[in-house]
């Protein structure tokens, strides 16, 4: 193997190695952020993502919320249970299969937390000014991939 191929390797190796090493720190802070936010509205950061999917995704079933979640659908139960209870989610009849519930979203109670959300938006979009385009579409592309990696990995560990 040549000297290049050998740098070129153990380049790889130490940025494989910082990258999973910076993954653990984000990850970490986006948990005690998300916490954070949800411990102000009286919700833990599983029930606050799942407002956070419900907004994005429109009315769910509990299993579009197991499948989404990588939770177990028993406690996809528990869960909608206690939005409910809390005020941010209700239950309604499917429109076209009566048979079938969905979850939505209580849009009055959920307007309490964008507010949380707006300066971080702003840091967000201040932050990325030192990147190009083309670096933001590459993150966005590998977040985009570690994103379906770690929902494939909760759905194995819910099983």
């Amino acid at each position: 193997m040549s000297s290049s191929a050998q740098t070129s390797g153990g380049r790889r190796a130490e940025t494989l190695e910082r990258l999973m090493e910076v993954g653990r720190v984000h990850s970490g802070v986006t948990v005690m952020f998300h916490s954070a936010i949800a411990a102000k509205q009286g919700l833990n950061a599983t029930e606050e993502k799942t407002l956070d999917l419900l907004e994005r995704h429109g009315p769910l079933t509990a299993k579009d919320l197991a499948r989404l979640t990588g939770l177990a659908p028993a406690s996809v139960t528990g869960l909608v249970d206690r939005l409910e209870t809390k005020g941010f989610a209700h239950r309604v009849k499917h429109p076209t299969d009566k048979r079938r519930v969905l979850v939505e979203l209580n849009r009055e109670k959920i307007g309490e937390l964008a507010v949380f959300f707006e300066d971080w938006a702003r840091d967000i979009v201040a932050a990325c000014e030192e990147f190009s385009t083309e670096e933001l579409e590459t993150v966005v592309r590998f977040l985009t991939v570690m994103a379906e990696r770690q929902r494939e990995a909760a759905a194995r560990l819910s099983s």
